[in-house]
């Protein structure tokens, strides 16, 4: 009888040199059992973002953040609003431009605030040029705008340094023909500027004769009273004796509060029933997939929560709350001036991996250590007791900036907080939802996967940005 297979020879004697004398490791993996790692995923951030943030239940689906009403009037600087990405002066503060002092007609100063038009700028870049028609009032949002003239000597000089609030050519507005720029505005950081053309003051005066009147003879205003942060001031009485009348007051509202609407992230996850039916030891196909999508998900809903140009926090914080840095490297004089806009019990700091490299560098060009702080049973770095966190969502330019964020997070804190929305129906995690849409003709199974979330600044110093942090030095 014989077969196929090779017979197991004995050997007896003979050098037998070049027999194998035992089975190959090749030969033996065909039965052994290869030991398994489920799917790994590089994405996979620590995402604290999403973990330091106190979360707040948005049962409707909005939330709304009443605030006092607050601006400052008299000032001699102009004020803005901020939804999202977009700038908005407010009207009543265009009665700080020399031209409208003292124009109170509100329906008026709403028209001229609509006609503005947003420019945002990068560095180096000019605004006006010296010598061409002053068609157009400057108004800087945001950043810092250098006067440029020409020098004894043919060459540029500077004539000084427009910021945050301040104006220029204003004082055109009320002459009957435009004159010239005198020097030239380049700017020195990125920033935002509103334009608002001398063509729509014209065309607003030729329907109100009180504006028209207005800009023959320019009056001062009476600046109303405010406290330090620009809200209407509460009437009090302290330290007083006896039985004088007491101050009336109320705490004036904002008629028009922000509104933040729940975000969406979404996709659909397809899997094979043949795979699930088939392939689903020793792992389940199913829910390793759904594992690594939901990863996905999260990774992208804190990326919105930092860039979405709505709700996202870098496009939602205070004109007023934002610094540059001094000399483009995050130093620890930058870092002390990014906490003391956020004074009031600061949270946490966010940087990109990059510009957290790139500040302790700076520490150590100073021989400065700083020490780590405990957070959620980690260990990270600090800054003056505040931790200091990675968050690679946080986008760096092709010039190679970035920017740094510190809050102050929680409701009760007044500070930033998470929005979302529990309890909604195929519930996987808190607002992440996992819906059954069926099986097509390819036998294809589909399910929607969804996460609802939002973010929130209660108050405007609950944010502040350290903007232009070069990271390659």
């Amino acid at each position: 009888m014989t077969t196929s297979a090779d017979p197991i020879e004995m050997h007896s004697g003979g050098d037998g040199s070049s027999t194998r004398s035992s089975l190959t490791t090749a030969a033996a993996r065909q039965l052994a059992t290869t030991t398994k790692t489920p799917p790994q995923m590089q994405g996979i951030s620590p995402r604290w973002l999403l973990k330091v943030l106190p979360w707040v239940q948005v049962s409707g689906g909005t939330f709304r953040v009443n605030r006092r009403f607050a601006h400052t009037l008299g000032d001699g600087r102009v004020e803005f609003t901020t939804t999202g990405a977009d700038v908005r002066v407010i009207p009543e503060e265009l009665q700080e431009l020399p031209a409208l002092r003292g124009y109170t007609d509100a329906e008026v100063l709403r028209q001229l605030a609509d006609r503005c038009e947003q420019r945002d700028f990068g560095p180096g870049e000019v605004i006006v040029e010296a010598g061409t028609p002053v068609e157009q009032v400057v108004l800087i949002a945001h950043g810092k705008l250098g006067k440029v003239g020409s020098g004894p000597y043919d060459g540029e000089t500077s004539l000084g340094v427009l910021a945050d609030g301040d104006h220029a050519g204003a004082r055109e507005l009320a002459a009957e023909t435009p004159g010239t720029w005198e020097y030239t505005l380049r700017s020195v950081t990125s920033g935002t500027v509103l334009l608002l053309p001398r063509q729509a003051v014209e065309e607003a005066a030729e329907r109100a004769t009180g504006l028209r009147d207005h800009l023959a003879a320019v009056r001062a205003a009476v600046p109303g009273q405010r406290n330090a942060e620009g809200e209407a001031a509460i009437e009090l009485a302290a330290g007083h004796h006896g039985e004088p009348d007491l101050p009336g007051t109320f705490v004036d509202y904002e008629t028009a509060p922000r509104e933040y609407e729940l975000g969406v992230a979404q996709t659909v996850l397809r899997v094979h029933s043949r795979v699930a039916d088939l392939y689903n030891e020793p792992m389940n196909q199913v829910e390793e997939q759904l594992r690594l999508t939901v990863q996905a998900l999260r990774e992208r809903q804190e990326h919105e929560m930092v860039n979405n140009r709505d709700f996202g926090l870098l496009h939602n914080a205070d004109l007023g709350q934002r610094v540059h840095t001094r000399t483009g490297p995050p130093t620890p004089d930058d870092l002390d001036e990014l906490l003391s806009k956020v004074w009031k019990e600061p949270s946490v700091i966010l940087a990109h991996p990059q510009a957290i490299a790139a500040f302790g560098r700076e520490c150590s060009r100073r021989g400065i250590y700083p020490a780590n702080a405990d957070l959620q049973g980690h260990s990270v770095p600090s800054w003056r007791g505040v931790p200091v966190l990675p968050c690679n969502k946080i986008p760096v330019s092709g010039q190679g900036t970035t920017s740094m964020l510190a809050m102050r997070t929680g409701e009760k804190a007044q500070g930033v907080v998470g929005l979302h929305r529990t309890g909604i129906p195929d519930e996987y995690q808190p607002s992440l939802s996992v819906r059954f849409m069926g099986i097509n003709e390819k036998a294809v199974i589909s399910y929607l996967v969804s996460a609802y979330f939002s973010a929130a600044v209660l108050v405007p110093d609950a944010l502040g940005i350290l903007e232009d942090v070069e990271i390659g030095h």
